[in-house]
């Protein structure tokens, strides 16, 4: 990190929490989070294009150490889908889930990394001062996300109930078909649809969030001397440790609810 001022908690976690940004007009509101968009788009073309040239060289025989990885992974993945989805899971929902599972992991996965040294490697060799190496720390990667999933789950209700089906549902499920009680259908599946977007980014967003918050205090107490750097380096090792567990958990987590909102739009009430 660059100081040409001094050093104090607030400005350290302002750096590394601070977005590149660019507009995406002159004189527009909207802004672009180039990072966010960078680090996503390259992390998604290095996990799945690595995926396909194992996949693309996979034998019948004896498997590789790399082949027999990818092989667990989705079988992993088909397992928790079967128990979930009852439908055709191999058309549109497994892979679906096996790419949600396997990028929010490596978008999670970047917190691991070293945060000073990241953010030297950054300004000295790229010239950029502020860039947020974690994607899933950015609350607009969570809702994308999560409303992609959002319109997929309108979409299936759509398409597997019909317009007449899915608006029967809306206002006669889940107190009744009394058209007295088509008010309070409507209500509590609005409230329903609406609390589903929120819950699915704000539940990741919180958990990696919470994480590099820790992270960036251990980093701070490192900063104090040299006592505090044996026991930053000490504290900070492990919870990078325990953090692996958090960005695998939640990226499942993501990834189940995924099936569960696509299962539930299959379903009829």
């Amino acid at each position: 990190m660059a100081s040409d001022t001094e050093l104090t908690p607030t400005s350290y976690i302002n750096h590394h929490l601070t977005n590149l940004t660019t507009q995406v007009s002159e004189g527009s509101f909207w802004v672009l989070h180039v990072d966010t968009l960078v680090t996503s788009l390259i992390l998604g073309v290095i996990s799945f294009g690595s995926i396909w040239l194992i996949v693309r060289k996979a034998t019948p025989g004896v498997p590789s150490k790399r082949q027999a990885f990818v092989e667990l992974a989705v079988e992993f993945i088909d397992n928790e889908v079967k128990n979930t989805f009852h439908g055709n899971r191999h058309v549109f929902v497994a892979p679906t889930a096996l790419t949600i599972f396997v990028w929010v992991l490596m978008m999670n996965a970047m917190d691991i990394l070293p945060i000073d040294i990241m953010a030297w490697i950054y300004e000295h060799a790229f010239g950029l001062h502020n860039w947020r190496t974690v994607p899933t720390t950015d609350v607009n990667t969570t809702f994308a996300l999560a409303l992609s999933i959002w319109f997929l789950m309108l979409y299936f209700n759509v398409k597997i109930k019909g317009w007449g089906g899915w608006m029967h549902e809306l206002f006669c499920t889940p107190f009744g078909k009394n058209p007295l009680l088509w008010v309070l259908n409507l209500l509590f599946n609005f409230i329903e649809y609406v609390s589903k977007p929120l819950s699915h980014s704000l539940r990741l967003f919180g958990n990696i969030y919470a994480g590099e918050i820790i992270f960036l205090l251990l980093g701070m107490w490192a900063a104090t001397g040299v006592s505090g750097a044996i026991f930053g380096a000490i504290l900070g090792a492990g919870w990078a440790i325990f953090h692996i567990l958090i960005v695998t958990l939640q990226a499942f987590i993501f990834m189940m609810l995924t099936v569960v909102y696509i299962s539930m739009a299959h379903e009829s009430h």
